[in-house]
């Protein structure tokens, strides 16, 4: 039956024109944005799923920035400890040297307090960021944000830290609460200020406990030295293992949202070509009432 009302096969054609354009258009919209998913309408659980992976990669990647900033920290605090071990040792040295018979213990003295004072320079100049993990002013541990965790359930994510439990070399708050400032052994009667060595502290009968106060002093700087090490060596491979997860969630976030624009490319000739053909179908539909009217001529 022909009629001239209806169409069917041209509302047949126009029906899979209309798809193939439907598809078309999406994939012209994920080769122009790289994204299968770019929106929950796409695939609601999907998105949902990547954006909060999305949401855990910046809080790692905010957590690797802290870690960077910790380890710049700890290795000025770091450099700072081998400085003053150097400092240290030169003093110690000098109190050696006023033991000997002769020696000139006022030029010797001289000497000892002017390292002291470059005590107290490096001590003081060991801050970064306003930072100073050596003075004192620092009053609990140091704690660097070190992991992230996103507990079942709300509200469950927790932060957590490496911390460095801060010795105090020279308090900058005037205390006298620093190691280099009451340096005492334990054979040691009296506690000794190698920031302002005294004339008394080489007298013969104090000079023995102010050289065995240098060797603690040294004991405690590199006691420190070592925490300090040791909290770099956790603060670097965290830091590592931080980065790792970030690209881990950066992959995962790919392999869920991204286009695979080999597949997109192929579709999008195929879509094309469907098209110029469902182009074609529709005028050749649309012929049928043209040919009635060759009967009434």
């Amino acid at each position: 039956m022909a009629s001239i009302l209806v169409n069917p096969s041209a509302i047949t054609a126009l029906q899979s024109l209309r798809s193939t354009q439907a598809a078309l258009n999406k994939t012209q919209q994920e080769v122009s944005t790289g994204l299968k998913i770019a929106s929950a309408a796409d695939n609601a659980s999907t998105w949902a799923i990547a954006e909060t992976m999305k949401s855990d990669r910046a809080v790692l990647s905010t957590i690797s920035d802290s870690l960077s900033g910790a380890n710049s920290v700890l290795n000025v605090a770091a450099a700072a400890v081998k400085s003053a071990i150097t400092v240290m040792n030169d003093i110690k040295n000098g109190i050696a040297q006023a033991q000997q018979p002769g020696a000139d213990t006022t030029e010797i003295l001289t000497n000892l307090q002017q390292l002291g004072k470059q005590l107290s320079s490096v001590v003081t100049s060991a801050t970064f960021t306003g930072l100073n993990a050596l003075d004192g002013s620092q009053t609990s541990p140091l704690k660097f944000i070190a992991s992230y965790a996103d507990g079942a359930g709300a509200n469950n994510s927790s932060m957590g830290t490496i911390d460095l439990t801060l010795t105090t070399l020279i308090d900058s708050a005037g205390g006298g609460a620093g190691i280099l400032e009451q340096s005492q052994g334990g054979a040691a009667g009296a506690a000794t200020n190698f920031t302002a060595l005294a004339a008394g502290d080489l007298a013969a009968a104090t000079i023995a406990d102010t050289l065995t106060n240098a060797d603690k002093a040294l004991s405690d700087l590199t006691t420190y030295a070592a925490e300090i090490g040791a909290t770099q060596t956790r603060v670097t491979q965290q830091n590592e293992f931080i980065r790792t997860m970030s690209e881990a969630l950066t992959t995962g976030v790919s392999s869920l949202v991204d286009a695979d624009m080999n597949e997109t490319s192929t579709r999008l000739q195929a879509l094309q070509t469907q098209q110029q053909l469902g182009v074609q179908s529709l005028s050749i539909a649309n012929q049928n009432a043209q040919m009635i009217m060759k009967l009434f001529q």
